[in-house]
């Protein structure tokens, strides 16, 4: 059983924040994602995409901004489920939570936060007819270890940011990499389509374009592509294992089933307070909830995570009157180098 103050259920960049506000409260936190690193789709679909809305960055890569929060909140040693999907709630006689992954891992604390951006991402799988039968047998939808691709032949499927990422980086680890994509212009960044092109130059890529894959063959796993080519007809590559990646499509999955008020996929919570559900306890901030005049930005969450991270703290100690809270640039953050000694005070106190 791991037990914490606040559960987070979602490892995006609301859900980092929230670490960020709860440790100016001296309050610990542990964080629970399907994906099997910290970031949410910042990290695992468009790592290099920037984004212009963050205050005090005129553009920060996604990728960035995520290691950026990771080191902002690095000082409360946060605690993490990765890889693993929340699966069921159960709410005790005390008031506290227990939420069960999928795995069968047990999480026990007083304040639930779902920060799950759009919901739990499954992977969008194109229309093969025999895809499944290969899935786990040369077919991945994620790349979780590279080294499971050493000195093989590799075929990813793709146009944005996630397969030209991964093609450029496994062309220092896989035998051969072949990248096809339907069209002939890419989704991702400029200076990754530049870096495809390069290294198809160089002769340590290979380029499909215009191409799709539309059969697999094997017996036990992956042995061979069929690619049909818009002008070219049909080809037969052999191959040991296949990538599709075509980014990952958001779902409630079982959060729709803890019996939350749900309106047009998303979490209705009450943001004349502090984003609650409909379940005293549990919280719902960042993308996945909806309230009159919301918006789907990532500076909206982190105000969300902020505000549900002062009542947070009223429920883990009701005998605190109130709370005081002190400007960071008063108090400093425990732990980051160069904050004097005498700065180094509590953000709050009980009175």
């Amino acid at each position: 059983m791991i037990k914490t103050d606040i559960l987070i259920i979602g490892a995006g960049p609301v859900g980092l924040f929230t670490v960020f506000e709860a440790g100016l409260l001296k309050l610990k936190c542990h964080l629970i994602d399907a994906l099997p690193i910290p970031g949410g789709q910042l990290a695992e679909i468009y790592p290099k995409k920037p984004i212009y809305d963050i205050p005090g960055f005129p553009s920060v890569l996604a990728g960035d901004l995520i290691k950026n929060l990771e080191k902002q909140i690095s000082p409360f040693k946060p605690t993490y489920t990765l890889g693993d999907r929340a699966e069921t709630i159960e709410k005790q006689e005390d008031g506290s939570f227990i939420v069960t992954t999928k795995s069968g891992v047990k999480h026990h604390a007083p304040v639930v936060a779902i920060a799950g951006g759009l919901g739990s991402f499954e992977p969008r799988k194109p229309p093969i007819p025999n895809l499944t039968n290969y899935e786990d047998k040369g077919v991945e939808y994620i790349i979780r270890e590279p080294e499971l691709y050493r000195d093989k032949k590799i075929i990813i499927a793709g146009g944005g940011d996630s397969a030209l990422d991964w093609s450029i980086f496994l062309t220092n680890v896989a035998k051969e990499v072949t990248l096809v994509h339907r069209r002939t212009e890419f989704r991702g960044a400029l200076d990754s389509v530049e870096k495809v092109q390069e290294l198809v130059a160089a002769g340590k890529m290979k380029l499909l374009t215009n191409s799709e894959i539309k059969e697999i063959h094997g017996e036990d796993r992956v042995e061979a592509v069929s690619v049909k080519h818009k002008t070219d007809g049909n080809s037969k590559i052999e191959v040991d294992h296949f990538i599709p990646l075509f980014g990952l499509s958001p779902k409630l999955g079982p959060i729709g089933n803890w019996g939350l008020e749900i309106e047009k996929n998303a979490i209705v919570v009450d943001n004349a307070t502090d984003y609650r559900t409909n379940i005293d306890g549990l919280f719902a901030i960042g993308d996945i909830n909806t309230y009159p005049g919301k918006l789907k930005l990532i500076l909206c969450g982190f105000h969300e995570a902020t505000i549900m991270v002062q009542s947070a703290y009223k429920i883990i100690n009701p005998d605190a009157k109130r709370l005081v809270l002190k400007y960071t640039t008063v108090s400093g953050v425990t732990g980051f180098d160069g904050v004097k000694k005498e700065q180094k005070k509590a953000v709050i106190k009980k009175i």
